[in-house]
Order: structure tokens, then C-alpha cells, then sequence
């Protein structure tokens, strides 16, 4: 196992209730945290809360902790060779937050070449896609979409020509 950690921050003119707030708001159909307008939409088989069950694309994962307004952790349920968790995480005070998206996991030795190659840019450009979807909510301007690197441009096409 190849352990990894992947963190994503993005500090927010918004008070820390506005953002937390968003955190709430993910896989409903009220979402404004999660870029489903750009990406496969996170889906949960209940409301956001402990034991909800889902995923987006072919990554599967379920809520462990959460604290509305403030984090929620999910447990990752596959795909096979990648194992941990990962989490939104808002601090702050009533000027300013941070929110922070981790993944803190391992892949496997057979895993490690698709996360390297396909998951990991994918995922990169996603949680960008995502912080700046909350930054635009919070706090009413967001620097415009993230460029997706030209790997996540092929990526995406090829993805797109398999459905």
C-alpha cells in the first residue's frame, strides 16, 4: 500500500456559517458546494448524515462523521486498491473561512498507475472545480472557472466517449 494525502484549501471573504453552510447542501438536489454541472453529481441514498451511502463516477463512499456546517468525512467503498477517507472542512470566524477537502488514504501497488495517471488529475481538477463553486456562493465572486489541464482535457474526452 502507497499511502496518500491529497489536500485542497481555499481561504473565503464569507463568514464561516456561510460556507459550513454549503457543506450541508451536498448531493441534495439544492447542491451548491459540488460542481454537478461540470462533473459526475455526487449521489446519496438519503440526506447528507451518518450511514448516507453513494458516490460520484465509479468512486463509492460512505458518511462517517458530519457536523452541519462544519465537516463531514466519507469512508471510501471502492473502488478495489484505493482505501481511506476523504472530507470538507470549513474553519474560520464571522470576516473569513477556509474550506478543505482531504483525502487521506492508500492505494494499492496495482491501484497506484490509475490514481497517478487518471484519478488523481481528475480529482485535482474536480475539487478545484468545487472550491471555486464555493467561493462564488460564500462570497458572490470566485476567480472563474479553474483551467483544466490538457491531460484532464483528454481525460474528460475519453470518459465522454465511453458513455
Amino acid at each position: 500500500m502507497i499511502h496518500i494525502v491529497n489536500v485542497h484549501r481555499r481561504h473565503i471573504a464569507a463568514p464561516v456559517d456561510v460556507v459550513g453552510a454549503l457543506i450541508d447542501t451536498l448531493a441534495s438536489p439544492d447542491d451548491r458546494l459540488w460542481p454537478g454541472d461540470r462533473w459526475p453529481p455526487m449521489r446519496l441514498d438519503r440526506p447528507l448524515g451518518i450511514g448516507a451511502d453513494g458516490g460520484h463516477a465509479f468512486i463509492r463512499y460512505r458518511a462517517e462523521a458530519y457536523q452541519p456546517g462544519r465537516t463531514v468525512r466519507f469512508r471510501f467503498g471502492g473502488p478495489n486498491g484505493l482505501s481511506g477517507a476523504h472530507s470538507f472542512e470549513v474553519e474560520g470566524d464571522h470576516r473569513a473561512a477556509t474550506l478543505t477537502h482531504t483525502i487521506d488514504g492508500a492505494v494499492t501497488l496495482r491501484f497506484a498507475p490509475v490514481w497517478l495517471a487518471v484519478v488523481r488529475p481528475l480529482h485535482e481538477a474536480l475539487i478545484e472545480d468545487c472550491l471555486d463553486r464555493a467561493e462564488a456562493e460564500a462570497a458572490g465572486a470566485a476567480p472563474g472557472p479553474t483551467r483544466w489541464s490538457w491531460w484532464v482535457r483528454v481525460l474528460r474526452r475519453l470518459a465522454r466517449g465511453r458513455r
